[in-house]
């Protein structure tokens, strides 16, 4: 049993987005018990109750939430930088040249470890995954995160048509490998779970989504992700993919795979049918502001998505985004909505940290089980703890109230102010996660 001793700042369950609450404990104790919150109130009853339990003091900086990002994309690590280029450009000169290395076990094994340290430094404790196109791929990063400790959510990509021919699959062997990854590490009650995971349906054919479908059928508990909307050339291509589909998202949807398990990455210039859709299935999009913003493909109504009732949390998407850190996409969510006029939506620091925390556990189902540090949830958790002298650390010792204090981390905090990660209880520790094994390689380019 230990006691945690900290400024804890999260937002509860039944807290509106936008225009969340925060809920801010300042010297308030958290008691943890087999990896749950047990009790939480202030530090000296907590303590006066449980004398014998150990005392871990988080003073001074911020206990948050642990972080949950919604879309992230494994074999991306390394080419994260690949500036200057619209999605299928970028695709076809760094993303795709770098996801056919996989093939190597050797090599994947590398890249997981790079991809779950950068996760693990960023605060990230929870993720929805795109995997990689080759099974054993998805397995050696199965085998990292469980090493590690987080919650993934990740599966085999597929594709069967308009990708390089190493990156291609068949409905049949797509079914099969999906099978075997699940039956390997589908684990609903644990920490890893199996997401059917087509790259996009410009990528898949009608028989691949079929496939997608029977997976989703077969392993009871598992996820869909794919991606939707980000790009208009994007769109346009799988409009000619697909001649008598409504719009892009009845590519997915006449194949049964939009519903209350399903993440649809970007959706940055959505039709009203499709929103109308999104939030009657209950659906989620996940946001990636760095992403659309280095790419070029727009700026996310979130206005719109809300006015239909529609889901939305933080993906970084990596590596077409800038980085891990949800606290800078959190901060660039903010920057996007204050360009938009009526498209967009006025957003607090509150805000930000219901996108990055319980609207991501809520998207992942997971809603019961992390998403703040209320009695009863995982000790999943993220203490920011400011270097002396740094912008952080001197605007967090001037903040007048928390909502300030939450503003300056999202503002000012990266992964070098991350003083300690704890996935249910247990800590994430800088020596259970591997350095680079591989420096990048600059002849790679992109």
């Amino acid at each position: 049993m230990t006691i945690y001793r900290a400024t804890v700042l999260d937002i509860t369950d039944d807290s509106p987005f936008p225009a969340a609450a925060l809920r801010a404990d300042e010297d308030a104790g958290v008691r943890v018990v087999d990896g749950v919150v047990t009790e939480r109130g202030a530090y000296t009853t907590v303590r006066t109750a449980h004398p014998g339990d150990a005392v871990v003091d988080l003073r001074p900086g911020l206990l948050l939430p642990g972080l949950v990002d919604t879309h992230v994309h494994f074999p991306q690590v390394r080419i994260i930088g690949g500036l200057g280029m619209p999605l299928l450009q970028w695709l076809d000169e760094c993303a795709l040249p770098e996801e056919a290395r996989l093939a190597s076990v050797d090599y994947a094994r590398d890249v997981a470890a790079d991809f779950v340290r950068g996760l693990a430094a960023a605060g990230t404790t929870t993720a929805l995954v795109f995997g990689s196109h080759f099974a054993p791929a998805v397995d050696v990063l199965f085998e990292e995160v469980t090493r590690v400790g987080l919650r993934v959510t990740a599966g085999l990509v597929v594709s069967d048509r308009s990708l390089p021919e190493a990156l291609l699959t068949t409905p049949e062997r797509s079914y099969a490998e999906a099978s075997l990854l699940a039956e390997r590490w589908h684990r609903p009650d644990a920490r890893t779970r199996y997401a059917v995971t087509p790259r996009f349906s410009y990528s898949a054919g009608d028989d691949l989504l079929d496939a997608c479908h029977r997976v989703l059928k077969d392993v009871p508990g598992s996820w869909f992700t794919s991606h939707l909307n980000e790009n208009p050339a994007e769109i346009a291509a799988v409009g000619s993919r697909f001649p008598t589909a409504h719009h892009y998202l009845d590519t997915y949807d006449r194949h049964g795979l939009v519903g209350a398990t399903s993440v649809f990455a970007h959706n940055v210039h959505p039709t009203d049918d499709e929103l109308e859709l999104l939030g009657r299935s209950g659906a989620a999009v996940s946001h990636c502001p760095s992403s659309n913003s280095a790419l070029g493909s727009g700026l996310f109504p979130l206005r719109r998505h809300l006015d239909h009732g529609v889901r939305v949390a933080l993906g970084s998407d990596v590596g077409a985004g800038t980085g891990f850190s949800l606290l800078k996409e959190g901060l660039q969510a903010y920057f996007v909505q204050q360009l938009l006029d009526e498209d967009g939506t006025s957003l607090t620091a509150a805000d930000l940290l219901h996108l990055a925390t319980c609207s991501g556990a809520a998207a992942l189902g997971l809603g019961e089980v992390v998403g703040n540090l209320s009695v009863g949830k995982a000790f999943d958790a993220v203490w920011l703890r400011p270097r002396a002298g740094e912008p952080f650390d001197v605007g967090l010792r001037h903040a007048t109230s928390p909502e300030q204090a939450l503003a300056k981390a999202f503002a000012l905090a990266t992964p070098a102010d991350i003083g300690g990660v704890w996935v249910a209880g247990d800590r994430i520790r800088a020596d259970r996660v591997k350095a680079d094994p591989v420096a990048g390689d600059l002849a790679a380019g992109c």
